[in-house]
C-alpha cells in the first residue's frame, strides 16, 4: 500500500520544464483516490494539492503542498496520513526545500532535501523507525543532474508546458529525486480526449507514463495514464495507474483559485 500515494503524485508529473504562467497562490485542487478492492473500484482517500506563499529573509517562495488521507471508515483497515511539500521559486518553480512526511499504517518515514543547484547536489535527511520502533536520523549528500527536481515541484512544472505543440507519440524523459535516488520517468503524449469530470466536461491532453529501471508501475501504455485540461490551467482531472499490488485511479473533485 505504501507505493499507492507515491504513484498518486507521480501521475501528476511529466515532460519538460518552463516558466510559471499557470500556478497561482491560493489554488486548491481536491481529488478522490480509489483502489481496486475485490474487483470493485472503491474510493478510499482524499488527495489535496494547494499553493501558498512563504517569505524568508532572502526571498518570497511559492509553497506547494500535497496531502493524502484515507477516509475515516478505512482508517481501521489501513490508515494513511501523507504530506509532501516543496518550496520553490514563484517564477521558475525551481525547488529549494522539499519535505515528505509519510504515515501509512505502522510505516513511518520523513525525508527532507535541501537543494544546491550551483553544485548539483542535495543535502538529505531521512528519519525512520528501526525494528524496535525507535526513531533514528540518517544524513547524506546526494549528487544530482542539472534539472533534477523533487516529485512535488515536478507535478507543477508539467502545467507550464506547451503541450499544445506536442505531436501524438512524442516522448520526453526526465529525472526526479525520490528516496535519495534519481528516477527516470518517461512520458508520452497520446492524444486529445474529452471526458466528463466533477468540474464539467473537459477536453484533455492524454499522457502515458512509465518508469525506467523501476518496477513500481506495471502494465502497458494504457494502464498508467494522466489527463490534463487542454486550457491555460492544465488542471490534472483524471489518472489511472497499475502497480504490483493492484490498480487505482484519481478523479478531480473540486478546483478553486485557478490563475486563468
Amino acid at each position: 500500500m505504501k507505493h499507492i500515494f507515491f504513484i498518486t503524485f507521480l501521475m501528476f508529473s511529466a515532460m519538460l520544464f518552463a516558466q510559471n504562467k499557470t500556478i497561482a497562490v491560493g489554488e486548491k485542487l481536491t481529488f478522490t483516490a480509489s483502489y481496486n478492492m475485490s474487483a470493485l473500484m472503491t474510493e478510499i482517500a482524499q488527495v489535496t494539492m494547494e499553493t501558498g506563499q512563504v517569505k524568508t529573509s532572502n526571498a518570497t517562495l511559492l509553497h506547494l503542498k500535497c496531502t493524502a488521507a484515507t477516509y475515516t471508515k478505512w482508517d481501521g483497515f489501513f490508515k494513511i496520513r501523507d504530506l509532501y511539500e516543496s518550496y520553490v521559486s514563484p517564477t521558475s518553480l525551481t525547488p529549494y526545500l522539499y519535505k515528505r512526511d509519510i504515515n501509512e499504517g505502522s510505516y513511518y518515514k520523513f525525508m527532507q532535501y535541501t537543494f544546491s543547484h550551483k553544485t548539483n547536489s542535495v543535502k538529505s535527511l531521512m528519519r525512520k523507525k528501526n525494528g524496535k520502533g525507535e526513531i533514528f536520523d540518517k544524513t547524506a549528500t546526494v549528487k544530482i543532474n542539472g534539472g533534477t527536481k523533487d516529485i512535488v515541484s515536478t507535478i507543477y512544472h508539467i502545467r507550464n508546458l506547451d503541450i499544445h505543440k506536442a505531436t501524438p507519440g512524442d516522448v520526453q524523459n526526465f529525472k526526479v529525486l525520490f528516496d535519495n535516488e534519481e528516477m527516470v520517468i518517461s512520458v508520452k503524449y497520446v492524444s486529445k480526449e474529452t471526458i466528463n469530470t466533477a468540474i464539467g466536461k473537459k477536453e484533455c491532453y492524454k499522457l502515458s507514463l512509465s518508469l525506467k529501471n523501476k518496477d513500481v508501475l506495471k502494465g502497458g501504455s494504457n494502464d498508467n495514464l494522466l489527463y490534463l485540461t487542454a486550457d491555460a490551467n492544465k488542471v490534472p482531472v483524471y489518472a489511472k495507474f497499475k502497480i504490483p499490488v493492484g490498480n487505482g485511479e484519481l478523479k478531480i473533485k473540486s478546483a478553486t483559485g485557478l490563475k486563468n
